[in-house]
């Protein structure tokens, strides 16, 4: 077993740059990540873009340009991940699947196997395997994100092979009829993806109207013109109570064909880890409870970073853009010193005002 100042759990954009700032103020540390750089954004369906301008998720005060300087999607957004940890040579051990983290009198000591796949996503194995591995740390930092598993429904059917809460490639669903649950972003987005792929399409929703603060402003007046023109059928006020293998049965007593079925409504987050710490958690989401002036968890030494912090959210408050300022925090807690690239005061602001919620 290796020692080391500090083990980062999580290797999105805001493990990096906890990587960066805590390697460059002299900390020795352990950087392990369940899956690849930035795993959570290569289940995205190809394509999909951020609601989040470049310079807003960029890390480390390294640029992120795009071709058209529009949104950037979420391969090209993994790729310049992997540019910055090669520019800052970091070392971040990839397929590498913290399994169990134990208090000790001297600190924390991390148990980790190889893995298939990251934490999250349709493609988690839910466990490591091979020769199991441990490495202490004085501290632990969990960025471990939020969007782990999708949330049920609960109905009967759910677990058929034909229902996802994952879109997937939109060529996929070619001439292929499409029940989409749910009626935030993710499930407006797809539906104008999966129309455009040729898709025939049907959204099911339980509210009455579309929230346009739930949806992304360029994508709702598009939904709505296509549900209007009849491309895109739309039964607000609905909720599906059973999926069978032809179609979908709503509360309303209709039944739907479908080939495929989409429960896009929301994710929930993996909380083992919190769970074996005894991190304390609070509200319906289940997020940690933080000082919020050094991103230290209930359980001194445990510290909770990035999208993390936000538990399972069901209305979406925390975001890359407003968690830089958490590796300012936690690096000033550890080693004494900010980050060595300059902050945007902008996105600082945007970090305290959605902690003030």
């Amino acid at each position: 077993m290796h020692n080391v100042d500090v083990a980062i759990v999580g290797g999105g954009p805001i493990g990096i740059e906890l990587n960066a700032a805590l390697s460059k103020a002299g900390k020795s540390v352990a950087h392990l990540e369940a899956g690849r750089v930035g795993h959570t954004f290569a289940w995205w369906a190809p394509g999909t873009k951020f609601f989040s301008s470049p310079e807003r998720i960029a890390v480390c005060g390294v640029p992120l340009s795009t071709p058209d300087q529009g949104k950037v999607t979420g391969e090209a957004y993994q790729a310049y991940l992997v540019d910055v940890v090669k520019q800052f040579s970091l070392d971040v051990r990839t397929f590498t699947r913290v399994e169990k983290i134990e208090r000790t009198d001297a600190g924390f000591v991390l148990r980790y196997r190889r893995s298939a796949e990251g934490v999250g996503g349709p493609s988690d194995p839910g466990a490591g395997f091979g020769e199991g591995h441990e490495v202490k740390a004085s501290h632990v930092v969990l960025a471990i994100g939020n969007m782990h598993r999708g949330r049920l429904v609960g109905c009967e059917g759910e677990d058929l092979p034909h229902v996802s809460h994952y879109l997937e490639d939109v060529t996929r669903y070619f001439g292929r009829r499409v029940v989409i649950v749910g009626g935030k972003n993710s499930a407006a987005e797809a539906a104008i993806r999966l129309y455009r792929a040729g898709a025939h399409v049907m959204i099911c929703y339980r509210g009455e109207r579309f929230d346009s603060d739930r949806i992304k402003y360029w994508v709702l007046p598009e939904l709505e013109w296509l549900i209007e023109k009849g491309r895109i059928g739309f039964m607000p006020g609905t909720n599906v109570v059973r999926v069978a293998a032809e179609d979908v049965e709503l509360d309303s007593g209709e039944r739907v064909a479908a080939d495929d079925v989409l429960m896009l409504t929301g994710y929930l987050q993996n909380r083992t880890l919190f769970d074996q710490l005894g991190v304390e958690l609070t509200g319906e989401v289940e997020r940690p409870v933080l000082d919020r002036t050094t991103m230290e968890s209930s359980v001194p030494g445990v510290y909770i970073a990035g999208t993390a912090c936000g538990g399972s959210q069901n209305r979406a408050k925390v975001f890359i853009e407003n968690s830089h300022v958490h590796v300012d925090r936690i690096c000033n807690s550890i080693a004494g010193q900010g980050v060595p690239w300059e902050l945007d005061d902008v996105l600082e602001g945007l970090g305290k005002a959605h902690e003030e919620q």
